[in-house]
């Protein structure tokens, strides 16, 4: 058996552990590229990264990072994926749970607490709730930001745009506003070789003319 084909077994043999002693919490459980994946239900995710961390067999005992994905076609439209490095086995394990917008996922700052940022992360980017957290705010964005960038129907000029006014001394929010005038349109199809000089083309039309 290659050294592959055993890690691969010894994941699916984990997986079966945690499985029979996490019960229905366990929604299902895959293994592909080397990572062992965990999906739980949304109100169990504390019971399952406690046992992660505190069972013997199994010492998950570092939060690697949490994050969140959008689907927004799904009536669940997020999940919120943990990934746990246990040092003592040398290996890693992925958990996700489902939750629809507005309904809030338990904290695990309590047992993580590098989870306190990561949350605050996924609320500021996605506006997914975590019931328990002691501070959920907004952690990258500034102070009065509207919506939430990393949702895939966020609008790619955002909502407003800021500047500073030197008259009043201090940032001004305003909507945002495309001028017509410089923005540029390009109809010609993409099969068409574009009439103009595209930009890092200047060096081969001097070489041509050069040997011209």
């Amino acid at each position: 058996m290659s050294e592959t084909e055993d890690k691969q077994e010894t994941l699916k043999d984990l997986a079966e552990y945690i499985a029979d002693r996490a019960g229905r919490s366990i929604n299902s459980w895959s293994v592909a590229y080397g990572e062992l994946t965990l999906d739980v239900a949304r109100e169990d995710i504390r019971k399952i990264i406690k046992m992660l961390r505190d069972d013997v067999r199994c010492q998950f005992n570092l939060l690697v990072d949490l994050c969140g994905v959008d689907y927004p076609e799904r009536p669940k439209r997020f999940d919120v994926v943990y990934h746990l490095l246990s040092m003592k086995q040398n290996m890693r394990i992925r958990i996700k749970v489902e939750t629809e917008e507005g309904a809030p996922v338990p904290s695990l700052v309590d047992l993580f607490p590098a989870a306190n940022w990561y949350e605050r992360e996924a609320f500021d980017f996605y506006g997914i709730l975590f019931t328990g957290h002691p501070d959920l705010r907004r952690i990258l964005t500034d102070y009065g930001f509207k919506g939430h960038p990393m949702r895939k129907d966020f609008p790619l000029t955002g909502y407003v745009e800021v500047r500073y006014d030197d008259a009043q001394k201090k940032v001004i929010y305003e909507p945002v506003k495309l001028n017509q005038e410089f923005r540029s349109f390009d109809f010609m199809s993409p099969w068409e070789g574009a009439e103009y000089l595209l930009p890092g083309d200047e060096k081969a039309e001097e070489e041509q003319n050069g040997k011209a």
